[in-house]
């Protein structure tokens, strides 16, 4: 792996004799989304502080592109930190600014700034962050989803090269916290920024994340990808992972990954390896464009109605299903067939085109008035597999067969 573009090594931090971090060594990686994970209180924000200087370290040191920052000096340190930019948890917003001028403070900071590139910079991130329609009024005037964007837009707006995110979903409802999630991956994508979050949202944020960290009793215990996370051992992680993530998924009421293998390995058990089943892969396409012209909350709510559908029908036929990743869902066909699975499958294509795609349009809403129209569809893939073999690999068949099966025309309003 690359060098890291930020590193702690041997991080200790006390208040008052207590001990919040104690030898801390962990690595960020530049363009990546990282996440930080742990029990309230047990100092996720302070090493989050750390990081863009808010708090220096009792003993240890932090390096950014290689170079502890003990050993910069003022004027290098103040243009490594000017890089990077910093999204309160209760959003730090100005009662007493409007919308522009909450997002156009840091700029103003800034004394080489004219005010036409204030002006520019600040409406390109109000437009991003689609809050055109509110950009003169106050923060007291707008929900709690908005408020939200505002932080964000304000965080983007001098383009920094890494964003700290401190809790950015609290306080949302499911909607909202996949939305702030889905669009911190979208700017992060767009823009290229490194993002580094501190959250509660499993299992929601590990769809965007490329690398966790988890935080136990001042100590870095565990540090990886999320899919290596499933597969890591340590009482802490089961039980902080199993009061917060429940039984089901938050946003779309399926069963979350770690249950959804916990129901295959009861149900499919190796005691029987010739036993076969069917996984079946659905994906909901051009979920971008659904972000893009009707907003990231719409796509949200387009993502909870499809895995409810996908619920309503395969839980009648016995099947079990969850939330792959952002836009896919994976569901198992216990003890069934491919030609039986086929015909399930064809039962659902028909009954999505006829009736379903209606259902998950209301929720997308699609704008006759729209000024460029957009498709969206879902696509579906299915393999079999025994229990003998590894889910993973029926899984990645199951994803290289993915062909559309439903389309449906956003701002034309015709099924096709």
């Amino acid at each position: 792996m690359s060098t890291p573009l930020i590193e702690f090594r041997d991080v200790t931090k006390r208040f008052d004799g207590n001990t919040v971090l104690e030898k801390i060594n962990l690595e960020i990686y530049e363009a990546q989304v990282t996440t930080l994970i742990g029990k309230s209180g047990t100092g996720k924000s302070v090493l989050l502080k750390h990081l863009i200087g808010l708090l220096r370290p009792d003993k240890g040191e932090i390096l950014f592109y290689g170079k502890p920052i003990h050993k910069m000096k003022g004027s290098e340190w103040e243009e490594t930190r000017g890089r990077i930019s910093y999204m309160f948890q209760n959003n730090a917003l100005f009662d007493s600014m409007t919308v522009f001028d909450n997002i156009a403070l840091p700029l103003r900071q800034k004394r080489n700034l004219r005010w036409e590139e204030i002006r520019n910079k600040v409406m390109a991130r109000i437009k991003q962050t689609e809050l055109t329609e509110v950009a003169q009024k106050y923060p007291s005037e707008l929900s709690g989803g908005m408020q939200k964007r505002v932080a964000l837009g304000r965080a983007l707006v001098t383009d920094p090269e890494i964003v700290l995110f401190d809790e950015p979903t609290t306080g949302q409802d499911p909607v909202r916290k996949s939305a702030i999630l889905a669009m911190i991956a979208s700017y992060k994508r767009k823009l290229g920024f490194t993002a580094v979050l501190v959250s509660h949202d499993i299992p929601d944020v590990f769809f965007i994340s490329n690398r966790i960290l988890a935080l136990h009793e001042a100590k870095i215990i565990f540090q990886g990808t999320p899919e290596e996370l499933e597969d890591f051992k340590h009482p802490f992680l089961d039980e902080f992972i199993e009061s917060i993530e429940g039984f089901q998924e938050e946003l779309t009421g399926l069963y979350s990954k770690r249950h959804f293998k916990m129901r295959y390995q009861t149900q499919l058990s190796r005691k029987h390896p010739d036993d076969r089943y069917v996984v079946v892969i659905f994906s909901l396409e051009n979920m971008g464009q659904i972000a893009d012209h009707l907003g990231h909350e719409t796509a949200q709510e387009a993502i909870r109605s499809m895995g409810t559908y996908i619920n309503k029908h395969f839980s009648s036929v016995g099947g079990f299903s969850a939330r792959q990743s952002r836009n896919q869902f994976g569901t198992i066909l216990p003890f069934s067939e491919l030609a039986e699975a086929k015909r399930i499958l064809e039962n659902f294509s028909k009954e999505l085109r006829a009736s379903g795609l209606e259902e998950i349009e209301r929720e997308v809403r699609c704008k006759s008035h729209l000024e460029v129209s957009f498709a969206f569809s879902v696509a579906a893939g299915l393999a079999e597999g025994r229990s003998s073999e590894e889910i993973d690999q029926v899984f990645q068949e199951a994803r290289a067969s993915l062909r559309t099966i439903a389309r449906f025309e956003c701002g034309v309003g015709e099924e096709s």
